[in-house]
Formats: C-alpha cells, sequence, structure tokens
C-alpha cells in the first residue's frame, strides 16, 4: 500500500502579476521597448501588459507606488470548482481576504496573504488576448506576430519571494494549494532557506527564499522566458548601452539548471530573464533535490559564470532603509 499523499491539481499555472513602481512610465518603457512586451491596457495608475507568447489579456500589472515591490502574484485553477475546493483550504488555514469582483482581463478572484504576508489570488475566467488585424500572425499557435523591438521575450515564466520565515510559506503552498517540492536548500540544522515548487512540469512556477533582513512579505523578482540563451546576450548588451542596472549573468543556475540574467528594471524591481528552460519534471514521484547550503556557492547558485553577487541574497524590495552601492541600482 502507498503511503503517497494524493497530488491535488486544483491551481493549474501563474497567471499574472502585479508590480509597484516609483517610476511607472519607465519601468512600462522597460518592459514595452527593451524586452518587447505589448501593452495590453492603462487604467489608473495601472499598465497591463503581456509577452507576445502569452495567451491571456496581460501577464504583468505595473501600479504606480511611493516604493517598489509586489502588488499581488495570481493564479488560475483547473476549474470553478477547484477555485471552490482551493478557497476553502484557504479559508481553513486562516488567510483568506475575500473576494474581489475582478479586474481588467480576469473576473472575480479570491484574495489570500501567505504566512509572510504576500497578497496572492485565484481566479478561474479570463480575458483572451486577440490580435488586431496589424498584430495577427499565420503561425495559428501563436497568439501575435513576434514584436520587432528590443529583444522581445516571450512567455511569463516564474516568480520568486522573499520571506522571513522561508519554510513556513512554502509549506502552505505546497498543502493548502498543491504545490510539489522540487528543490530546497537548507542549513546543517535543518532550517529551509529557499524552495522551488511548482503546480506545473517546470521546475518552479515560484520560488521562496529566506530574508536576511527579516522583513516580511518582499519581492525578490519576476521572470519572463527566451527559450534561446543568445537572446541573453542581446539583452544584456542592449540593456547595458541605455544604463540599465545588470545584476549579474548570463549564467547558468544549478537549480533548475537555467541560463540565466538579473537585471533591476528602473523603478527598483528584480528582473530575471531566462534563456532556455532549464530542465522538466514529468515523474509523479519526483524525489526532491535538497542542497545544503554549504554546496550551493559555485554549484547550487551558479554552475557555469561565477558566484551570484551577495544582493542576490539580500536585496528585495521594497528596499531596506539602509542602502548601500553594492545592493541597490
Amino acid at each position: 500500500m502507498s503511503n503517497l499523499q494524493e497530488p491535488i491539481f486544483d491551481v493549474a499555472q501563474l497567471a499574472h502579476v502585479e508590480i509597484l513602481s516609483p517610476k511607472p512610465e519607465e519601468t512600462v518603457k522597460f518592459f514595452n521597448q527593451f524586452l518587447g512586451m505589448e501593452v495590453s491596457e492603462v487604467s489608473g495608475q495601472s499598465v497591463y501588459l503581456r509577452a507576445y507568447e502569452d495567451f491571456y489579456h496581460h501577464t504583468l500589472k505595473v501600479t504606480e507606488s511611493r516604493e517598489a515591490g509586489l502588488g499581488h502574484v495570481a493564479w488560475r485553477t483547473s476549474s470553478p470548482n477547484a477555485l471552490e475546493r482551493r478557497v476553502n483550504a484557504i479559508k481553513a488555514a486562516g488567510l483568506g481576504r475575500g473576494w474581489i469582483e475582478g479586474d481588467h482581463g480576469h473576473g472575480e478572484a479570491y484574495q489570500f496573504t501567505t504566512p509572510d504576508g504576500h497578497l496572492m489570488e485565484l481566479l478561474w475566467d479570463v480575458e483572451y488576448f486577440r490580435a488586431t488585424e496589424d498584430k495577427k500572425t499565420e503561425l495559428l499557435n501563436r497568439p501575435q506576430k513576434r514584436p520587432d523591438r528590443g529583444v522581445p521575450v516571450r512567455r511569463l515564466d516564474h516568480v520568486n519571494l522573499m520571506a522571513a520565515d522561508a519554510g513556513t510559506s512554502a509549506k502552505f503552498m505546497m498543502e493548502t494549494l498543491g504545490f510539489r517540492l522540487r528543490e530546497q536548500i537548507v542549513d546543517d540544522a535543518g532550517t529551509i532557506l529557499g524552495s522551488w515548487i511548482s503546480v506545473s512540469n517546470l521546475a518552479h512556477d515560484i520560488a521562496i527564499m529566506h530574508d536576511p533582513s527579516g522583513i516580511r512579505g518582499r519581492f525578490h523578482h519576476i521572470c519572463y522566458w527566451y527559450g534561446v540563451p543568445q537572446n541573453l546576450y542581446d539583452i544584456a548588451e542592449l540593456l547595458k548601452d541605455n544604463d540599465i542596472f545588470i545584476e549579474a549573468g548570463p549564467k547558468k543556475h544549478g537549480i533548475s539548471q537555467a541560463f540565466c540574467l538579473y537585471v533591476y528594471e528602473p523603478g527598483g524591481n528584480r528582473v530575471e530573464l531566462f534563456g532556455d528552460a532549464g530542465y522538466l519534471i514529468f515523474d509523479p514521484t519526483w524525489e526532491p533535490v535538497v542542497w545544503n547550503v554549504r554546496d550551493v556557492p559555485g554549484k547550487g547558485d551558479v554552475w557555469i559564470g561565477g558566484e551570484l553577487p551577495e544582493s542576490f541574497w539580500t536585496y528585495g524590495t521594497p528596499a531596506q532603509v539602509v542602502k548601500t552601492a553594492e545592493t541597490q541600482p
């Protein structure tokens, strides 16, 4: 008799992410001009954008705010009944905030927080992107033509959050929403310092990493996917020529095995760009890969390309009050 817990497949995918920016016009320009993302809609203090292989109305919402950081993370469920089941589970966990009528691009959504305070929502009804005549492509399995500006990203890949208690937040996502553990970092005492978890075949749809500042609810990065490593060199040159801060890369991660580049958009939020898919997981009995923190430098963080800077582990948004040249853009 198997002791495996019956998996939960009620959450299907990462739907969109809202980021906050004190420089919204410059932030939107970064995603639109350099990363080739399309503006779907402008409403109030927010701009909605999508990559050219994103099928929904938007995967990114940029909202004007006093400080950079995370607005919310949205997940689409696998059915209306799945949405109801997960809402009940969140309510039982005591972290529910309640229903909202919806937003541009999607219907009603249920909002909740992680144990660390990150705002999230679950939704089912979404609006699909419909290309205008000038953007239509004869490639019928792609929503639109490849944009002719910048180095266009193809789709939303994942999000990474920082948490004062990374283990508790990851446990909540796994036990309440059905995320599966793919990789993890622990110290000698067994304290969880980072978890890479997913509801899809990706090595992670979300990562939750320890925040050494002890601040709750901070944002590490949003990631968009290219699929071609050369694109990282192309975008790195374009960004450097336009004075966009490049924190690290192009490099190859050990954890996830993905080819990566980290930059700070003008509002101060970190953005990761993936040059390939790393590896995919199809094994239903996948054994999580656990790294001791001692083995991470030069192996887990970066397999090829030298260690990541200290700022990668310490800088998040909103930024700490004390800023240094080494940890800020």
